[in-house]
Parts: structure tokens; sequence; C-alpha cells
């Protein structure tokens, strides 16, 4: 009901400043879909900016899922899949993650005993830093948006996908730990670097976007993706009808920290962005919940 009072006002005021943008190329779009409002008025803004923009601008959408431990409301399932209905409709890339999963990334990888949502948001920020940042710095190897949706996305409704970033290392280790590009390669792939509780081995791969930061060269980079094509072929499979689904993007300029981050500055960063089948379990996990109720 609040929705639809104030939809009109807020699309309103993002058409006039998409009017002033010289070369506007989508939107991204940040909510959960475990409460009411990040549900209701989230899949309403969506279905707006669809009707409105069509196929012409990409939406790019970040939501949190509920987690399998963490609950915050008794009518979470019922939001999550009327959500993800709408999600499946109106938007060209979900990125998908849940507290749980950025929570345990936290504790473990940043030694904070209770992580508050600061440190959480701080952590999801980095993965749009570097999703964004071809668009605000050249770079050898840049991917934009469209680029990013082309490659994730092998058919329309096969657009949620998972997000990995590394390194995450505190102030305190990153005195004494090397930083390499096979290194933070490698970590993209453990489920413990994953945003959304899943075991990603148990599934295969549809695509992949690499999206390297920082003092990275094109050749550490490519060599760092066929280590892990031959050495990991058990643990990273392809479907069949993707068999070389790698795309890579590098970036010079490097990530960057604010000054009271709990998180080092470091020289090189990697971002994954993965479309794989471990994604269901993510929805598996709702639908038992949802029939209950």
């Amino acid at each position: 009901t609040v929705g639809k009072e104030l939809i009109d006002v807020c699309v309103d005021r993002i058409r006039r400043l998409a009017d002033q943008c010289d070369g506007l190329q989508g939107f991204l779009v940040f909510h959960s879909v475990g409460g009411g409002t990040g549900s209701g008025f989230g899949s309403l803004l969506l279905q707006k900016l669809a009707m409105d923009y069509g196929g012409k601008k990409s939406k790019l959408d970040f939501c949190i899922y509920p987690s399998p431990q963490i609950s915050t409301s008794v009518v979470e399932p019922y939001n999550s899949v009327l959500s993800t209905h709408s999600l499946l409709e109106h938007t060209d890339v979900s990125f998908m993650l849940d507290n749980e999963a950025i929570y345990n990334i936290c504790k473990k990888s940043l030694d904070i005993e209770k992580p508050t949502y600061t440190n959480l948001n701080r952590l999801i920020a980095q993965v749009i830093s570097s999703l964004t940042s071809s668009l605000r710095f050249p770079g050898p190897l840049n991917l934009d948006i469209n680029d990013i949706q082309t490659n994730l996305v092998p058919f329309p409704r096969l657009h949620f996908v998972l997000c990995s970033y590394a390194p995450v290392i505190s102030r305190e280790k990153a005195h004494h730990e090397t930083i390499t590009v096979d290194n933070i390669t490698n970590a993209v792939f453990s489920e413990n670097n994953i945003m959304a509780k899943c075991q990603p081995h148990l599934g295969k791969y549809m695509a992949c976007c690499l999206m390297y930061r920082g003092d990275v060269v094109p050749k550490d980079a490519q060599k760092a993706v066929q280590t892990i094509r031959s050495e990991k072929s058990k643990t990273v499979s392809f479907v069949d009808w993707s068999p070389t689904g790698f795309k890579v993007g590098i970036n010079n300029h490097p990530p960057a920290t604010l000054p009271n981050s709990e998180m080092a500055e470091v020289k090189k960063s990697l971002c994954m962005l993965s479309n794989t089948t471990a994604i269901s379990q993510v929805f598996s996990r709702i639908n038992p919940k949802f029939d209950l109720m």
C-alpha cells in the first residue's frame, strides 16, 4: 500500500536523473527480498523501470536473500518466493547475497567477533566498486555493464548470479601475507568467499566473469585462469554447451578502502561473478519453508 503511494514520485525522480546522463547504461537496484518493503516496493519499482525503459537499459539487481540460520521475519518465505517471481520477469541480472554468508566472511577473514551491518555493507561495496570500476576508470581489458550481462546470462531467465571477492584480509594480517594473482584467483572459487550460502562444487558453471583490479597484467590473469581450468577441472566444471565460459576484465585502478575500515588496503583484488546451477540451493532452502506456511 505504501509502495503505490510512493512509486510515481520515485519513478519521476529517477527519470529526471536519467535525463541528465550523457550515456546511461542501466540501473543498479538494491533491496532485500525477505522483508515487506524490499520485496513489495522493490518488485514494483523494477516493474516500472521495465515498462519505462524496456530492453534498452540494463537492470542489475542486488538482492539480499534469507539466510539459512538468521531469520528476521516469519513471512520471509512468502516475500522471497513472490519477489523472485517478479525478478524473473523484470531484471536482466540478479546478484544474490545473504547476510549469513557475509557474516561468516567477516568473522573468518577479518576476525570480527560480532560483525555489524556497516561491516557487511563495506564488503558488499567492494563487489559493487569492482563491478563499476570499468565505467569509472580506464583499463586494458575493461568490461562495461552490457559486457557483464552478455557474458553472464545465457538465457533470459537464467540470470541469478553468485558473487565472490578476494582478498578479504584484515590490516593486521596484511603485513605478513603475500597477495598474488594465483592466490586471489583460487580464493574466489572457494565456498568460504562466496556471498550466498551454497556449495558451488555440487553445481556446474554456465558462465564466469573475473574482474581484476590494481597491479595485474593480462599475462598473469590468463595464466591463473588456465591453472584453474586444468588443475581444478573436478571442482570447476562447466556445462557441456559452455565449455569456455570465462570472461576476464582488468582495471589498473587499485581497490580503495575507508581510513577506519577493518579491511586492509591492497594493491590487487578480484571480484568473480558466476552463473552456476548451484544457485538452485538458495531457492530449494526457501521452498520447504514456504510449503510449511
